[in-house]
């Protein structure tokens, strides 16, 4: 299982949490959000990392020039998309940057914004399912409806975000089986900050519902 960490800000984090376990790292190129990394800094995130660590880059209705120079200086290996980027404009981005994963990020508000996912089932690598919130874009707290997602079987690998936290994931993974996790808020102290006790935690959840399978 993927288990992605987002919103990564400090480099001696960002290694320890690869070391305990995650398969993935986070980094928010938003500016408007609390865990925005700056390019520069983004470099600096991304250097000397073990080389399974996959680097995800977060991204917000850019423009496609600035993801695609953003790459280019950086050791990113995948885009996430988590604004309202249309399935043409994921197939823009695929054109330049082939060989990038590219994650479009959904906020899960009904049923009906389940159903979109599959639109974008051409042009995206990848799912994320993520809470609905009207102004934040995710790093809420808030848990999506787990029950409800039961029957989801999209054509693409997905991962399951929002409100994800070390004393919850039992009970989320027990009720659903995504290809991968992802948490920012759940393992926090405040945002940006990782409690590398709370991560370890979460691994722990983990290899224990790895030995009952």
């Amino acid at each position: 299982m993927r288990v992605k960490i987002c919103g990564i800000t400090q480099v001696d984090q960002g290694h320890a949490i690869a070391n305990m376990g995650a398969t993935a790292l986070g980094f928010i190129c938003v500016s408007a959000s609390p865990r925005y990394v700056a390019p520069t800094q983004l470099q600096t995130l991304t250097q000397n990392l073990p080389s399974h660590i996959q680097k995800i880059g977060v991204f917000a209705n850019a423009e496609i020039d600035e993801i695609r120079a953003l790459v280019e200086q950086t050791a990113l290996t995948g885009v996430q998309l988590h604004g309202s980027e249309s399935p043409q404009y994921c197939q823009n981005l695929r054109d330049i940057l082939p060989q990038v994963e590219i994650l479009k990020a959904f906020k899960i508000r009904d049923t009906a914004s389940l159903n979109a996912v599959e639109t974008y089932r051409e042009t995206a690598d990848t799912f994320l399912l993520d809470a609905y919130h009207p102004q934040l874009l995710g790093g809420t707290g808030k848990t999506l409806d787990w029950q409800s997602l039961q029957a989801f079987q999209p054509s693409r690998p997905w991962l399951l975000a929002g409100g994800l936290t070390p004393e919850n994931i039992k009970t989320a993974l027990n009720q659903l089986q995504p290809h991968g996790i992802d948490l920012s808020s759940g393992v926090e102290r405040s945002p940006g900050d990782k409690d590398l006790k709370k991560v370890a935690r979460l691994f722990e959840q983990l290899q224990f519902l790895g030995s009952r399978q």
